[in-house]
């Protein structure tokens, strides 16, 4: 049977989802509509519109708000999105597992985790930190959850993305790189309204040090309570954001906690507001469309059915390698 981009999505390969034989999967309820005839919302004049939003499908710890067969199809090249709130476990979440032609980025919000690849290298990411790993041409890594010694809270509070590369990035080695919590840009919003992280791209005169193989940018930003924030955005690039962990006013529309929002494609102004009780922290994400044909199968986020088919030939040949554990 021929592979189909992108709607032939077929899941996991060696356990990339958690093992669910003994959770329930649970459906929250879903908002959605198609971005370019999205329903005119009551917002400000110049403000950008928001086409879609939903509270995503949860799989135990694990709430999947994107994939690359749905609204990864509508924010190229972000194409996959996890949102973990997990006790810390000795055992990996995911387990071992490939990847090629991707590019993946996990952004610790609360606790830690430790990383090592067939490449060799290990890293260890606390609170506030970001662990981005590129996959490339084929590599196999492992990820496990563990609690940061700064703090008392038991649960790790993270989002992993799953960026497309360009052609050719997918045809070159793996990388890894672990940036910690001191090493994000970040500065003051003014009049001590909150702050901005920069985790991809720049703003103003800060610049993230993920590597950008096109127009992208992800911000996180926290806001005082009863404070407001705004960003301009470009015509034509793909923008969404989400909700960590309180309820929000985005564009005179009222968001919930653990909530993804996507915009439709007219430039305009993100309008972020903090209820009167609580602060609140947002993630704002996107980038210019992606171009090239994209085919998604189990880990592999390729350009052809050929490539896909090259990419698992690779890994049961095990030209990826194997994990030399440290401990």
């Amino acid at each position: 049977m021929r592979r189909q981009p992108l709607s032939c999505w077929r899941g996991s390969l060696v356990g990339m989802s958690m093992n669910t034989s003994a959770t329930v999967v649970v459906a929250r309820p879903t908002l959605r509509f198609d971005i370019e005839n999205a329903p005119e919302a009551a917002v400000s004049a110049g403000a950008r519109r928001i086409a879609l939003t939903t509270s995503g499908r949860r799989h135990g710890p694990i709430t999947r708000l994107v994939s690359p067969s749905d609204i990864g199809e509508l924010i190229k090249p972000f194409v996959f999105l996890d949102h973990a709130e997990v006790a810390p476990r000795p055992e990996p979440l995911f387990g071992i597992h490939p990847h090629s032609g991707i590019a993946t980025l996990t952004v610790v919000l609360r606790g830690g985790v430790v990383y090592e690849d067939t490449t060799g290298k290990t890293g260890t990411v606390a609170t506030g930190g970001l662990e981005w790993m590129k996959a490339g041409n084929g590599i196999i890594h492992d990820e496990v959850l563990n609690v940061d010694p700064q703090t008392t809270d038991l649960l790790t509070h993270a989002f992993q993305f799953w960026i497309n590369l360009p052609s050719k990035q997918k045809a070159e080695p793996p990388e890894y790189l672990a940036v910690q919590a001191s090493e994000v840009p970040q500065q003051m919003l003014p009049d001590k309204r909150g702050w901005i992280k920069v985790v991809i791209g720049e703003y103003e005169n800060l610049a993230s040090k993920i590597p950008n193989y096109s127009k992208q940018f992800l911000y996180h930003i926290y806001l005082e309570a009863e404070k407001q924030f705004l960003i301009e955005t470009e015509i034509g690039l793909e923008s969404a954001a989400l909700l960590p962990a309180q309820d929000a006013v985005i564009n005179d529309t009222e968001i919930h906690a653990g909530e993804f929002i996507e915009f439709d494609r007219n430039g305009g102004t993100i309008e972020i507001k903090g209820n009167s009780k609580n602060p609140v922290d947002i993630i704002v994400f996107g980038g210019e469309p992606y171009t090239e044909p994209i085919f998604a199968e189990g880990p592999f986020v390729m350009n052809s059915d050929k490539e896909i088919g090259e990419a698992y030939r690779d890994f049961y040949a095990g030209k990826y390698g194997e994990i030399n554990y440290s401990q």
